[in-house]
């Protein structure tokens, strides 16, 4: 069906008028005319209406008509909330018929909230549609589809996440009015999550894109808690040591796209069937078909069984029912129980493939790393890198990219390609450019995940896909002219999805806010307590933090959770505030616990000596992270203070150096004084060069902005004690001489009482004055 006529078909009544004109924007491009020329006066007049006349008009319809039903829903929301009951009891006027008058306000309003989908979505794919067209005829000097692209990325209607708020609080509404009138109320299921059943157990899941130049970091922060999963099956061939598997989906369509239709449609139990397989398909890997079911709620659940490549056509034909595998258990004697399960799946698949005219139509091709703790499935975790959406069909009989006689492509898996088939068709190929992270958290009763989950997801590192899908975005992409619906994330691919960690952090409190504010409804009626009154927004996001500031809260918050885990939030707030406090008088600059960091109790002490968490295998630490990245920016009373403690430390040399120059000038002739003063100089020089290696430590540190610690006490102490050691010797030397030395001072009193009684009687033996004095001079020195 022609792209016009399927407008047409899509018109809502109500809102005839405000749809694009698709037919006069084609007469426009002049399409069915001989004439090539095309000026740029035509090219004006074709943007102006598409993106000035065309494009704000359905903008500011949608936006507004949004307004109104968001406005609707908070009015509902007044009304049943003015229905709660007070103090545990019910209010004495509220019948069921209340009750089901705000049920057929919900339905009114999830009725009109459809509808408005659909209107975004045909009005979303008529611009892509004719842009394509113009691009193609009249594309030769302006090509506008980028543009075009970037516009609509930017409107509010273009946004999956923009119903997300409203659908919520409906459902929330839903939730409680049907149990207030004894209905079997059905869970309430986020509009950005997405219910799984696999092996029967019920699995939450949400999907994001992460650019490239995170994926590292988004690696290592999942790496920290959960480990890379390691498949048997690949140990067992030998396979682990070519690291992550590359995984292989082909899946099934017909030539009209009725599955692809109707997943992007969403409609009830829409299926995709798939067949999947990991490395190349010529070392005999293990095939498994799969069909995945969309239920009405959101969740869905998962059909599988695996079939050998020999009978995989024959399948596909109805010419193989997948006998030999059911005698196979039988003569194992497996229960019968799961050979019916499994002969029931084998039949519904091959019905489904049969009735719906189904054959292999995309190849989805890529690496994926998983994650999960052993014998732990709670939290699981994917990333899938490299992929690639290769063309699988032979819908035109005259081209086939497949043999038809054949389910693969031949030419890539007897070859054994491999990312980035470069010898494939480009026209045959689409490479997405992000990684895909998928986690899928357990519903074991526990509504709230666990707390490092929801930072990863909350943070600016990943980019939310709520509802993305690798059939539909193959579909899109490689088969844009076979197909009339287009998902809405396609123009986000070819924008920038990095985002600020601050405004990404305010965005996300904005949103818990709001959801907080939603859910008083349902708490009210449940008897629980008021989500908005316990949340309360963060003053500022982490990022914006300085590293030192992070890191030391992110330790000390560690050791205090350890702790008292037992405590309620509030008390914990209390707790922890104190404790800090105490931290911050106990543990200071100058403390017993600042030099021997070994012997403080702190819990900053214990955080601090806590081992470093070793990376797995194939995991190198990143050589820079993103508080490094960007011009260095340090402020000059960083530098000056550097500088400061430098000369002091000169400063220091200088005045020791002083000092023993002087002492070992004063006693040339004196071994004492010569070695005291040789000590002093020894200690002068090294404080010089502990100054100065202190001083380019320090600098290389600030250039690095590095986290470590800046204070170092060993050179101090070094200098200290030296000094102290030294004053003690030089006063032992000076003060004890005389008692180590008694024979020889008696002697040398002894003799000067001679001299000094001979010169007093003149006795002419006795040397002369001066001859006296020098004699005496001389035993004095040698003495001293």
């Amino acid at each position: 069906m022609r792209f016009g006529k399927k407008l047409r078909n899509s018109v809502y009544p109500p809102w005839e008028d405000q749809y694009m004109d698709y037919a006069k924007l084609k007469g426009m491009l002049r399409e069915d005319e001989d004439d090539p020329t095309w000026t740029e006066d035509d090219e004006n007049k074709f943007c102006d209406e598409t993106l000035n006349v065309q494009l704000e008009k359905v903008a500011a319809f949608q936006a507004e008509t949004f307004k109104a039903l968001e406005d609707r829903a908070a009015k509902t929301g007044e009304k049943l909330r003015d229905l709660a009951p007070e103090d545990g009891a019910k209010k004495g006027d509220i019948t069921a018929g209340r009750f089901k008058e705000i049920e057929e306000e919900l339905d009114g309003i999830t009725n009109e909230t459809k509808e408005l989908k659909k209107y975004s979505n045909i009005n979303y794919t008529g611009f892509l549609k004719i842009v394509k067209k113009h691009d193609r005829k009249r594309g030769n000097h302006y090509k506008i589809r980028p543009m075009v692209q970037l516009r609509l990325s930017k409107r509010a209607f273009n946004s999956e996440e923009g119903y997300a708020p409203l659908l919520n609080k409906l459902s929330m509404m839903y939730y409680v009015v049907r149990q207030q009138l004894d209905e079997a109320p059905e869970p309430i299921n986020s509009a950005d999550a997405q219910s799984e059943t696999q092996n029967g157990e019920r699995y939450v899941a949400y999907k994001f894109w992460i650019h490239m130049e995170n994926l590292l970091e988004v690696r290592t922060f999942i790496l920290r808690r959960l480990p890379v999963l390691v498949y048997s099956e690949q140990s067992s061939k030998g396979l682990d040591s070519q690291g992550d598997p590359t995984l292989n989906s082909l899946y099934f369509d017909n030539p009209d796209f009725a599955l692809y239709n109707q997943k992007v449609e969403r409609q009830v139990d829409a299926s995709s069937i798939r067949i999947r397989w990991a490395g190349q398909l010529k070392e005999s890997p293990e095939l498994v078909i799969e069909q995945k079911i969309i239920h009405q709620n959101g969740s869905s659940e998962e059909r599988r069984f695996p079939i050998k490549e020999k009978y995989i056509q024959a399948f596909i034909k109805g010419e193989y029912k997948m006998e030999k595998s059911i005698q196979k258990m039988e003569r194992q004697g497996q229960p019968e129980a799961k050979v019916a399960e499994f002969k029931n799946t084998v039949d519904s698949l091959q019905k489904f493939i049969l009735d719906n005219d189904l054959q292999p139509v995309l190849r989805a091709n890529y690496t994926r790393t998983a994650f999960q703790k052993p014998q732990d499935d709670k939290v699981r975790m994917s990333i899938d890198t490299s992929l690639a959406f290769i063309r699988e069909d032979a819908i035109d009989a005259n081209r086939p990219c497949r043999a038809p006689n054949n389910w693969h492509r031949l030419d890539i898996d007897n070859s054994a390609m491999e990312y980035p088939f470069s010898n494939i068709n480009q026209g045959e190929l689409s490479k997405f450019p992000y990684a895909l992270l998928e986690i899928k958290v357990k519903e074991d009763g526990i509504k709230k995940h666990p707390q490092w989950v929801d930072d990863l997801m909350s943070s600016h590192l990943v980019h939310k896909a709520p509802r993305f899908s690798k059939f539909v975005h193959g579909v899109a992409t490689l088969f844009e002219d076979n197909v009339n619906n287009l998902p809405f994330w396609l123009s986000e691919v070819e924008t920038d999805i990095r985002k600020d960690p601050q405004a990404a952090f305010e965005a996300e409190e904005e949103r818990k806010a709001r959801r907080a504010a939603d859910e008083q409804v349902v708490g009210s009626f449940l008897g629980t307590s008021r989500p908005s009154a316990s949340y309360k927004a963060a003053v500022s996001s982490p990022m914006a933090k300085s590293y030192m500031q992070e890191r030391m809260a992110a330790e000390a918050s560690a050791g205090r959770r350890s702790n008292f885990t037992g405590k309620s939030k509030s008390q914990n707030a209390a707790t922890e505030d104190n404790e800090g406090e105490t931290s911050n008088r106990n543990g200071g600059y100058g403390t017993l616990s600042s030099v021997f960091p070994s012997f403080s109790l702190s819990r900053y002490a214990q955080a601090r000596r806590e081992k470093t968490v070793q990376l797995p295998p194939g995991v190198l630490k990143p050589t820079q992270l993103i508080k490094d990245s960007g011009p260095l920016k340090v402020e000059p009373k960083v530098w000056l203070a550097n500088e400061r403690t430098y000369l002091k430390w000169q400063h220091i040399c200088f005045l020791l150096g002083s000092f023993a120059i002087v002492l070992s000038n004063t006693g040339s002739h004196d071994s004492v004084r010569l070695a005291m003063g040789i000590t002093y100089l020894v200690v002068s020089v090294f404080a010089a060069g502990w100054g100065y290696y202190m001083h380019r430590t320090r600098r290389e540190m600030i250039v690095a902005r590095s986290g470590k610690d800046f204070d170092n006490l060993i050179g101090p102490m070094i200098v200290s004690f030296a000094l102290i050691i030294a004053l003690i010797l030089n006063f032992v030397f000076k003060a004890c001489y005389p008692f180590l030395f008694n024979d020889e001072w008696q002697g040398f009193t002894d003799t000067k009482i001679q001299w000094r009684e001979a010169l007093d009687r003149n006795n002419s033996d006795a040397p002369s004055n001066s001859t006296a004095e020098s004699m005496y001079e001389g035993m004095r020195t040698k003495l001293l």
